[in-house]
C-alpha cells in the first residue's frame, strides 16, 4: 500500500507540473461554466417565481449545478492525456518500470481533483459577485466541492478506462459526450426536478449527476439535512471507487495487448 501511494504521488507530481506549465488550461475549461452561470442566470432568473420552484434566487439555485457540470465536463477529457501518452510512447516506458499500474491512472485523478477545486472556487466567487448568498457558508461550499470531485473522479476514471481500449480521441470524445450531455440535462442542475416530467424525475433519481447537484444544493441551503447529503455522497464515493477500479482493469488489458 505504501509503495502504491508513493508511486501515485510521483505520478501526481508529474501531472501537476504539467498543469503549472500550462495554466491557460484552467482558464479554457472555466470559460464554459462562466457562460452557463451568466447566461442561464440571466435568462432564467425569473423562473423562481413558478409556484413550487422552492428557491428565491436562481443564481443560488444554479451555482451547485454549474460546479457539478464543470467537474463533469472537464473530467470527461481526462482520457485524452492517456491517449497522448500512448501515442508518444511514454506509456510503454512506464510499463517497463516497477510503477504501480493503479498509480499511473490515479496520478491523473489527483490533477483533475485540483482543477475541480480551482474551478469551483472561481464559480462561487462569481456567484457571490452576482448577488448570491449561501446560507450553508464555508461548510456548504466544501461539501459542494467534494460532491463535484467525487462525480468528477467517476467520469475521469470512465474516460481513462475508455482511452486504452479505444486509443482514438474521436471515439473517446464521442462516447463521453454521449453520456455527459444527457446525464446533465436529466438532472436538477438547471431546473427543479420536481417540475420536470415524470419520466425525467425517474431517471434523475438514479442519475449520479443529480446526486451531486442535490447534495451540494442542500448543503448550501439553510438547515441542511445531513442524512440526505451523506447518502448521496456515499453513493458517489462507491461509484468513484468502482470506476477507478474499472480504469485500472482496462489499463491492465492494454498492458497485456502491447
Amino acid at each position: 500500500m505504501a509503495t502504491t501511494l508513493d508511486h501515485t504521488w510521483f505520478m501526481s507530481r508529474r501531472h501537476l507540473r504539467a498543469l503549472v506549465r500550462q495554466p491557460a488550461y484552467i482558464g479554457i475549461t472555466i470559460v464554459q461554466p462562466v457562460v452557463w452561470l451568466f447566461l442561464f442566470g440571466s435568462l432564467f432568473k425569473r423562473i423562481v417565481e413558478i409556484p413550487g420552484f422552492g428557491a428565491g434566487n436562481y443564481i443560488e439555485f444554479l451555482t451547485p449545478g454549474v460546479i457539478v457540470m464543470s467537474a463533469l465536463f472537464s473530467n470527461g477529457w481526462s482520457g485524452m492525456t492517456i491517449i497522448e501518452d500512448i501515442d508518444a510512447g511514454v506509456m510503454d516506458r512506464f510499463l517497463v518500470t516497477p510503477a504501480s499500474r493503479g498509480s499511473i491512472m490515479n496520478g491523473l485523478l489527483v490533477q483533475q481533483a485540483v482543477i475541480d477545486v480551482i474551478q469551483a472556487l472561481i464559480m462561487v466567487g462569481i456567484a457571490i459577485a452576482m448577488g448570491a448568498r449561501f446560507a450553508g457558508g464555508i461548510v456548504g461550499v466544501i461539501v459542494t466541492i467534494v460532491a463535484g470531485i467525487l462525480l468528477g473522479l467517476s467520469f475521469s476514471s470512465f474516460s481513462n478506462a475508455l482511452a486504452p481500449l479505444l486509443r482514438t480521441r474521436e471515439s473517446v470524445i464521442g462516447i463521453v459526450q454521449f453520456v455527459t450531455l444527457p446525464a446533465t440535462f436529466l438532472s436538477g442542475a438547471v431546473m427543479q426536478p420536481s417540475l420536470a416530467p415524470g419520466w425525467i424525475q425517474t431517471i434523475a433519481r438514479y442519475n449520479p449527476v443529480n446526486w451531486a447537484v442535490l447534495a451540494g444544493r442542500e448543503a448550501l441551503g439553510s438547515n441542511p439535512d445531513w442524512s440526505f447529503i451523506g447518502i448521496r455522497l456515499l453513493a458517489l464515493l462507491i461509484l468513484a471507487v468502482a470506476c477507478t477500479t474499472l480504469s485500472t482493469l482496462t489499463f491492465r488489458a492494454y498492458q497485456r495487448a502491447v
